[in-house]
This record gives structure tokens, C-alpha cells and sequence, in this order.
């Protein structure tokens, strides 16, 4: 690297933030979840490696398997390093351990109080780790439940920003990412870890040169100092070549830009709104197939997150997005309940402007407003009330991002149709077959939860069914199939390995079918595109 050059951020080069070596997602950074999932998770998969590695070895030359997050994606050469691992979570943490342990106490204590009388009297039988931090309370059923006062806990000790850093690497041909959340980031020959906060100014710095180039010598001082991992170099994340520019094509009144998976960019002269950003990092195998951080606004008005899972929360894209959007709107969470952190504690903590909004609440933008609108489903039935669908309405062009949500309550939509009236673009997931709610929410819960009951509540988003039915509703011009992670390029995080005779396949093929057939234009969303209303 020359001292008079200029360089930029490399297209290729990717960042995963890290909690504790784990990739980051909301759920890690929320303290308490945090606990049961240290425990119930990550130590209990690294203790499996560590009792059947060859087990895991073999499952990770599966696709199928590996991306259920079971299995450890790591080698024999590893074993030492998980050993250390797994050893240092007990011997560091065990104040958050203590905690789960604490939770699981604190749940048995309250299904062992049956009378429905008061429970005033169990505040001093409140486990030592919780005390100070919960509200005990009773539903309508006179059954005991507590809710979490998180701000108090982000305050506390448990809130730990030095476990906090991100891991670069360079995205090189076909060779392909470690399935995030079933393998800690442990091995860094071939990786740059720096341990910073989230919420610190460096990563702005840094991801500025995604688009805003810096003098070799000035990259230099700002790595100055920086406590770094690994053997790459911080100057081979850098290059003179300068990265792929936003579509120059004027827009005339409104514009939409798929981003990738959940992902959409919609565009006026005056503002810009974008929704559930999971942005791909190309190599020279797919960057025509997608939408690069470079090819983003200089300037983001306003990010819409509908829902707490990890690809629509996407922190490794939000982190580096920071310092170019305005604020984040957020669905209003639950109120402390431990299924359901709030993202508007968790965001303003590592350095976002956040927004939160509840069901039908409006925000006026300067060509038209945004509008929550109540989400239904894909939460296994789960009290999570941190989720929306999106309306936007702008230009007088009037477009609805569902995501994930499950058309449960036709009658809902209904109601929602005289407030908002027919669409212009109608965009809702066909993740009609999702994971057992246990795959994401499973370490939250300190019994046995049957097969049975796994089976029945699974993360299921909306079929053809039920979109057509939405269509039908809303009368949009337009309908766009999303959401469905069947990008290649999100394996790393997704884990999808569709056929042409996957249910979600099929149910995304019907719905276009049926749309053709009331002639409705419809599309099925796999790769970069642009939509211009006019």
C-alpha cells in the first residue's frame, strides 16, 4: 500500500460481526437471550465436536446437513482451538451462565405456583443473577409470567462490549463460508479480526471506503493501533479500482430494487426507503447477479426492518450501512418479554437512530408516507410481537412488503384494504415450509419441547394459497415473489438447498401461474432487478 495512493474497500471483502466469537445476530447481543444461548447452543454443539468430531467432519461434506446448524464446520487441526474455546466460555463467562441457569430456576418457581394468589411474596426467592431485573406478573388466566426490564440489564455487567469485533475475509471464486451459526470463528489464517465495539466510530471510518476512497496513508492511521487477530493483512483488504456505481437511469416517479433475499430499495427524487437489507458480498463469479454496497444511496432516509430473524435484521449489512442511513423503523416489541427483545433497545445501544412504531403508525416521508402494518405469523405461535409488514406509499405509487408474514386472518387484510386501498405492487415471501420454531428460539426454552409440538409450530410464511387470496384483496399491478434465500450466495447464512420440487418452489410457481391468470404481472425474485412505476 502507497502512503499517495487512494484505495478503496475491497467488493469482495467481507465482514461478520462477532459476539464471542459467534456470528452476530439480535439475539446474541441482548444479554439475557444471549445467556441461553451461550449455554444451550454454543456450548452444547462445541461439546458435541469435541466427544464425536469425526461426526461433524463427515455431516459438513453434506449440504443438506450442514446447513441445519447442528454441525460444527470445523477440521481435525481445529480441535485444540474448540477445546480452548469451549473451556474459556465456562471460565470467562460464567456470570452469563449463571444466568441461564437462574432462567431455567426462575421458570420452574413460577409453574410451581398454581393458587393464582399474589406473587408478591416470590420477589425474594427470585434467583440471585434476575433480581433487579424482572417484574413478576400474572395473565388472564392467573397463570405467573415475568417480563425483563432490558434497559436496566443493557446498563449492567452483563452487557459486555469487549466480546464485540468483526472478522474479515475475502470472498475468492467459488470457495464458500462456514455456515455462521452452528461454527465459531476460531481459525484466522486466512482472516483479519478486529476487536472493536459495534458502536464504534472505526467501523464508520472503514466502511466509508466502500464508496468514498482514502490516501494509503491515511488507511494506515486508522488501523493504527487497532487490536487486530489474524494472519491477513489489513492491506490486502484494500484495492485502487474503483467499486460498481448506483443505476445512473433517472427515475420519473418511483422506483423498486430488489437488494437480495428480503431486500428492497424503493426510490424517488426526494427520498428513499429500504427494506430488510441482507446485501451479497460478489466475487467474479456472480457480481452481475447482485446489488453491491457501492451500487446503495450515498444517503439512506430510512431502513424498515419487518421482523427479528436474522436475515431480515441482517447486522452484518446494517453495521456497515450505518453511517449512510438516516433512522431505522422498527415493529414496537412485546414489552420485556424473553422471547421478543426489543430492537430499538439493541440498535440505539451499538449506534443507530431508531424509530419505533406499533400497529397502523405512520410516518410521513417528503413524496408520501411509510405505514406498519400488523404481521401475522411465522413465529410459531410464539408471543413476538416484534414484527410488520411495510406499506409505502409514494408519488401516489402504493406498494406493500409482507416478508415472511402468513396471510392467517383474510379478514385482517380486508380491514387493511379500506385504509390503504388497491396496490401498485404487491411484494410477500413464499416460505410456505419453515424450520420447526425451534431451530431459532429453541435455546429460550428450559424444558423438553416434544416432537410433536415442534412439527405442528413450525416458521411457515405464506403459500400460493393465501398470497392469491391477497391479491385478490389488494388488486395490485404487479406481485413480486421474495424472500426465500435461494440466492447461492447467502449459503453462508441461509442453508437453503432447493429443488425444482421443493414446496416453496411449487407454491412460488402456482401463485405465478394464478396470477397470469387474472393478468396480474407476476415474478419470482432470484437475482438482481429493477422495477420502475410509472
Amino acid at each position: 500500500m502507497e502512503d499517495n495512493k487512494k484505495y478503496y474497500l475491497k467488493e469482495s471483502v467481507y465482514a461478520e460481526p462477532l459476539i464471542n466469537n459467534w456470528y452476530a445476530w439480535s439475539y446474541l447481543l441482548s444479554p439475557i437471550t444471549y445467556s441461553l444461548y451461550l449455554k444451550n447452543t454454543h456450548r452444547r454443539l462445541l461439546n458435541s465436536f469435541l466427544n464425536n468430531a469425526e461426526l461433524h467432519i463427515l455431516a459438513n461434506t453434506n449440504k443438506a446437513m450442514s446447513g441445519g446448524g447442528e454441525f460444527v464446520n470445523c477440521t481435525r487441526e481445529d480441535y485444540n482451538a474448540i477445546k480452548a474455546h469451549y473451556d474459556r466460555l465456562a471460565e470467562e463467562y460464567g456470570d452469563l451462565i449463571e444466568v441461564a441457569d437462574d432462567i431455567k430456576k426462575l421458570d420452574q418457581m413460577l409453574l410451581a405456583h398454581q393458587s393464582g394468589e399474589s406473587l408478591e411474596p416470590l420477589y425474594g426467592d427470585i434467583p440471585p443473577s434476575l433480581k433487579g431485573f424482572v417484574e413478576l406478573l400474572m395473565d388472564r388466566q392467573h397463570r405467573p409470567d415475568y417480563r425483563i426490564i432490558e434497559s436496566l440489564v443493557y446498563s449492567s455487567p452483563l452487557y459486555k462490549e469487549s466480546i464485540q469485533s468483526m472478522c474479515f475475509g475475502i470472498n475468492e471464486g467459488d470457495k464458500e463460508r462456514a455456515f455462521v451459526f452452528s461454527t465459531p470463528r476460531i481459525n484466522y489464517t486466512q482472516r483479519l479480526k478486529i476487536n472493536q465495539p459495534f458502536n464504534s466510530q472505526f467501523w464508520d471510518k472503514l466502511f466509508r471506503l466502500r464508496t468514498s476512497p482514502l490516501l494509503g496513508s491515511e488507511v494506515k492511521v486508522l488501523f493504527s493501533g487497532v487490536d487486530t487477530e489474524g494472519l491477513l493483512s489489513f492491506e490486502s483488504l484494500f484495492t485502487e479500482y474503483e467499486p460498481a456505481q448506483p443505476n445512473p437511469k433517472q427515475i420519473k416517479s418511483a422506483r423498486i430494487t430488489y437488494v437480495g433475499h428480503a431486500g428492497l430499495l424503493i426510490e424517488s427524487k426526494q427520498s428513499n426507503v429500504l427494506i430488510d437489507p441482507m446485501i451479497g458480498v460478489p466475487n467474479e463469479l456472480n457480481r452481475d447477479d447482485m446489488i453491491s454496497y457501492s451500487q446503495l444511496p450515498e444517503k439512506i432516509d430510512y431502513v424498515l426492518l419487518t421482523h427479528n430473524h436474522s436475515d431480515h435484521v441482517h447486522f452484518e449489512t446494517l453495521l456497515q450501512l450505518r453511517s449512510r442511513i438516516g433512522k431505522v423503523v422498527v415493529p414496537k416489541n412485546n414489552g420485556g418479554g424473553l422471547l421478543d427483545p426489543s430492537l430499538k433497545l439493541m440498535l440505539s445501544r451499538i449506534g443507530f437512530d431508531v424509530v419505533e412504531v406499533d400497529d397502523l403508525e405512520e410516518i410521513v416521508i417528503p413524496d408520501g408516507k411509510i405505514l406498519s402494518i400488523p404481521f401475522l405469523g411465522e413465529h410459531g405461535d410464539l408471543n413476538i410481537r416484534s414484527k410488520a409488514g411495510w406499506f409505502i406509499e409514494i408519488n401516489d405509487k402504493k406498494i406493500y412488503a409482507g416478508a415472511d408474514s402468513s396471510n392467517l386472518s383474510p379478514e385482517m387484510f380486508m380491514y387493511v384494504k379500506k385504509l390503504i386501498g388497491e396496490l401498485d405492487v404487491l411484494a410477500i415471501g413464499m416460505e410456505c415450509v419453515g424450520a420447526p420454531f425451534t431451530w431459532a428460539y429453541g435455546a429460550l426454552f428450559t424444558d423438553k419441547v416434544h416432537k410433536q409440538v415442534k412439527e405442528s409450530r413450525r416458521l411457515n410464511g405464506t403459500d400460493s394459497a393465501q398470497a392469491l387470496d391477497m391479491v385478490d384483496t389488494f388488486k395490485p399491478k404487479q406481485a413480486l415473489v421474495y424472500a426465500l434465500g435461494y440466492e447461492s450466495y447467502y449459503g453462508y447464512m441461509m442453508g437453503m438447498d432447493y429443488s425444482d420440487d421443493s414446496k416453496q418452489i411449487v407454491e412460488s410457481k402456482r401463485f405465478l401461474e394464478q396470477c397470469k391468470e387474472k393478468n396480474v404481472t407476476a415474478k419470482l425474485l432470484t437475482e438482481k432487478y429493477t422495477l420502475d412505476l410509472i
